[in-house]
């Protein structure tokens, strides 16, 4: 943390990484808030933060996270040192939009894709010709260096850490918590589980509700809308109107996340997934894995599974 940082972006890493979440079945982390002069450190709003942690309190951390600074300057030796060790041990890095600045001069993008806020994407590709700066997206993860575009896109950025790090479950009780998608398009699709299923309008929930308990029927229109005593037109209508998307859309995703979950979470085969979640056969859950997600089932199920669900699919 330095002079003129970013109290949004600053406070969106204290919200996922400085609470307490476990009662709800999150991660715990061991917070610390370091800065290189303990002080005051004054923030591009005008007003003040106490730290009081030198960056030696950083020395061994797993993750550092670095916030959009309103003008990163010169990176002090001793920073740079701190972020260059961290790097060779392993530890993850993030940073928060023109955080990206930070990590640049520490020749940590050097050879890595990356990306940061779209108003200084240019100006970082043109100062660090040694990184691939992507600004199409909300941010880039490259060999445990997680850069992300501005503001709002930290928090993409840190549940993306916390999905890859802990699992998708305890990145959904943060973004619960946070009152936030667990997932907004926009480039490493794979490693991000869907969003959460959205509620639908009060006509519409009992039905929803009804199709997610179903998920392993065929549920053409014609049926959804007896249900829901509407004409096929009628309805395919006020779903789109309520929900912000068609039936067939809606279920494909639906079926995609609670695919996801027990890839997660089961050791079962994938055609008893495909089944489960009604999309039929294996072959059809791939198509929809790699054409939504990007990746494969197996793929996504060698990044997240637990080790014990890894291990009954082994003896399987």
């Amino acid at each position: 943390m330095a002079d003129g940082v970013a109290p949004f972006e600053f406070g969106v890493l204290c919200e996922v990484f400085g609470l307490d979440r476990s009662a709800d079945g999150g991660p715990t982390f061991d917070h610390r808030v370091v800065t290189e002069h303990p002080g005051v450190i004054r923030t591009n709003q005008g007003f003040g933060i106490t730290v009081d942690l030198d960056l030696s309190a950083a020395a061994d951390a797993d993750v550092i996270c670095v916030p959009a600074l309103a003008d990163h300057g010169s990176l002090s030796p001793a920073v740079r040192d701190l972020l260059v060790a961290a790097e060779a041990r392993e530890a993850w890095l993030i940073s928060v939009c023109s955080g990206a600045f930070v990590l640049a001069e520490a020749g940590l993008l050097d050879g890595r894709r990356s990306t940061t806020h779209w108003l200084h994407s240019d100006r970082l590709q043109a100062e660090h010709p040694g990184t691939t700066v992507d600004a199409d997206v909300l941010f880039v993860e490259d060999r445990r260096v997680i850069t992300s575009a501005g503001t709002a896109a930290g928090i993409d950025a840190c549940l993306h850490f916390v999905r890859r790090v802990h699992g998708a479950a305890a990145a959904n009780v943060i973004a619960r918590r946070m009152v936030v998608p667990a997932h907004r398009d926009g480039g490493q699709s794979q490693f991000i589980e869907r969003p959460m299923p959205v509620e639908a309008d009060s006509s519409l929930a009992p039905l929803t509700d009804w199709m997610l308990a179903h998920l392993d029927r065929d549920l053409p229109v014609e049926v959804l809308a007896a249900r829901a005593h509407m004409s096929p037109r009628t309805f395919a209508r006020r779903f789109k109107a309520e929900l912000g998307t068609t039936p067939a859309a809606w279920l494909t995703s639906q079926r995609l996340l609670r695919s996801q979950r027990l890839l997660e979470s089961t050791g079962l085969g994938l055609d008893a997934i495909a089944g489960e979640v009604g999309f039929g056969s294996a072959a059809v859950l791939r198509h929809h894995f790699g054409r939504v997600l990007g990746t494969t089932p197996r793929s996504y199920r060698a990044m997240f599974a637990g080790p014990d669900e890894l291990a009954e699919l082994a003896r399987a």
